[in-house]
């Protein structure tokens, strides 16, 4: 059966990068009927965060990345935590020591810095004497006395070649002779990742470990540590690196400053962080940025566009198709379609499949997301009441594509606050509403709506015409300041439907407010 595996160290939250390597071995699992497992890797004590573990599994879950076995869900081959399978470790370390594949070594790391110091110096490539090996209880005893402590190096060979086939990259080989004597097991009986991994990929019969490039040049010491031990090694299969947006590098969450100089990611970042305060959620946090997957969960994307985003960051079905189904995802998915080279993250790529995923949806399933959004920003209340709820449909509808993620609808809180709460761009006020005959113009229109039969879209359109007919104006000479009046802003969907929604009172209500700034303003230019 087939078995993958992603295993993440509970160091910080969800990259993307670790996503579409969880998304490969997800899909694979899935194509070929077989079990995807999620283990967490944490052999690493002093960078693990427990807080940080809770949020990739809710990462996973809004991503509906299911896991057939692991935390919170069990499963045959527990316990799925490497912190919790420490004597499986100890004890594939001592059998790896009693079979002569690694060794106990008391070399000081001052000791194993002026040799590789030296190796510099020389211009050769550092390779470990082994002068602190110790392979028998005299040799033991000896080092001890000095006090030193032991630590348990693999034997790596110093000859020949490590050949394999990787799923993605063909046969590969590498000289055993470029290999250092890895650590396995620390001095306090702590074994790393290298070993801790070979054993647990074992244990728990992972078919195929399917993983980021970085990962390949640790393939060779992981099949010694496999072959050593008596196990098959896995299928291996080195997934491209993610690059960072229009570049070479692969996507860091340390370099963020960097990629602020690209346009794209900078607009995207800048737009998230706006939702988010607006909402109260930390957005000034480091865990909060474009390459984390909370990101784009807090600002109101949707989980199926971000997959299909990642999915082709490296696979590709052909040269045309764009869009998938999860269902077609798996169907098609294969590592012989996944390419070698690196895959550059594009933001405003991403942004583009979000768009289109959005506008797929229906308008009631669009509005129930919204409402998350207006609620989070105390605009409305919960439960909702029908009339926000209307009014909110009404406003998604109205702004069809200009609300590209859920966040968006705050676009137009304004629609929810009372004149009273209006806030102005003063630009756009002084410009729109300031300049001769526009205040008079605007105190003659609010006439006409105060005496208005009806106000829905058609008859305020009708109202607004026919104003415009007999003041011998263009529309543009009303409806500009109209919508800085009744919005607070120069910029918004079509302002008929804009004026129904609000309703003729509040609109008064604003215009009123309006012109009356005007005159506190101009009372305070003159005075």
């Amino acid at each position: 059966m087939v078995r993958t595996r992603f295993a993440p160290s509970p160091t910080g939250y969800l990259h993307i990068g670790g996503v579409r390597t969880a998304l490969f071995n997800w899909l694979f699992a899935r194509r070929h009927g077989g079990r995807f497992v999620l283990r967490i890797d944490d052999t690493d004590e002093m960078r693990n965060v427990e807080a940080a573990l809770q949020p990739i599994l809710d990462g996973f879950r809004w991503l509906g990345l299911d896991w057939d076995e692991g935390p919170e869900v069990g499963g045959d081959f527990g316990p799925y935590r490497q912190s919790e399978r420490t004597e499986r470790h100890r004890e594939a370390a001592r059998t790896l020591v009693e079979r002569g594949l690694a060794y106990t070594d008391y070399a000081t790391p001052d000791e194993i810095q002026a040799e590789r110091g030296a190796a510099q110096a020389e211009g050769k490539r550092f390779l470990y004497s082994r002068a602190w090996m110790a392979k028998t209880p005299q040799e033991r005893s000896k080092f001890e006395s000095e006090g030193r402590k032991a630590l348990v190096r693999l034997e790596m060979p110093r000859e020949g070649t490590c050949t394999f086939v990787d799923a993605v990259r063909g046969e590969v080989s590498f000289d055993w002779a470029r290999e250092q004597d890895h650590v396995i097991q620390r001095a306090d009986g702590s074994c790393l990742y290298h070993l801790a991994s070979v054993v647990d990929d074992h244990d728990m019969e992972i078919s195929h470990v399917i993983r980021a490039e970085e990962h390949l040049s640790n393939t060779p010491r992981q099949i010694f540590i496999a072959e050593g031990l008596g196990f098959e090694p896995p299928t291996f299969a080195h997934l491209p690196f993610v690059a960072a947006p229009g570049g070479k590098n692969k996507l860091s969450k340390r370099k963020l400053e960097q990629y602020r100089k690209n346009p794209d990611f900078a607009r995207v970042w800048e737009h998230g962080n706006a939702i988010a305060a607006a909402i109260g959620h930390d957005a000034s946090a480091d865990t909060f940025n474009p390459v984390i997957v909370d990101f784009y969960e807090t600002v109101g994307y949707l989980p199926g566009a971000l997959l299909n985003y990642l999915l082709l960051l490296g696979w590709s079905l052909d040269d045309k198709t764009e869009f998938f189904t999860r269902d077609e995802m798996v169907q098609h998915f294969g590592l012989e379609r996944v390419g070698k080279g690196a895959a550059s993250f594009d933001p405003a790529k991403l942004a583009a499949f979000q768009d289109h995923y959005m506008q797929e949806l229906p308008l009631a399933t669009r509005v129930e997301m919204t409402l998350t959004f207006l609620e989070g920003a105390g605009l409305v209340a919960a439960p909702v009441a029908e009339a926000d709820r209307d009014r909110a449909g009404r406003i998604v509808e109205a702004a069809g594509d200009r609300i590209k993620v859920a966040g968006d609808v705050l676009d137009y809180r304004h629609f929810f606050r009372p004149a009273t709460e209006l806030a102005w761009d003063d630009r756009a006020f002084a410009k729109r509403l300031e300049k001769p005959d526009a205040a008079a113009r605007l105190e003659r229109l609010r006439e006409r709506f105060a005496t208005a039969d009806e106000f829905e879209v058609g008859a305020v359109e009708e109202i607004v015409r026919s104003f415009v007919e007999a003041e011998g104006i263009k529309m543009g000479d009303i409806i500009h300041a109209l919508r800085v009046a009744v919005t607070g802003t120069a910029v918004g969907f079509g302002m008929f439907e804009t004026l129904a929604i609000l309703g003729r009172d509040e609109c008064l209500a604003r215009i009123d407010a309006a012109l009356a700034r005007v005159s506190e303003r101009k009372a305070a230019g003159s005075s």
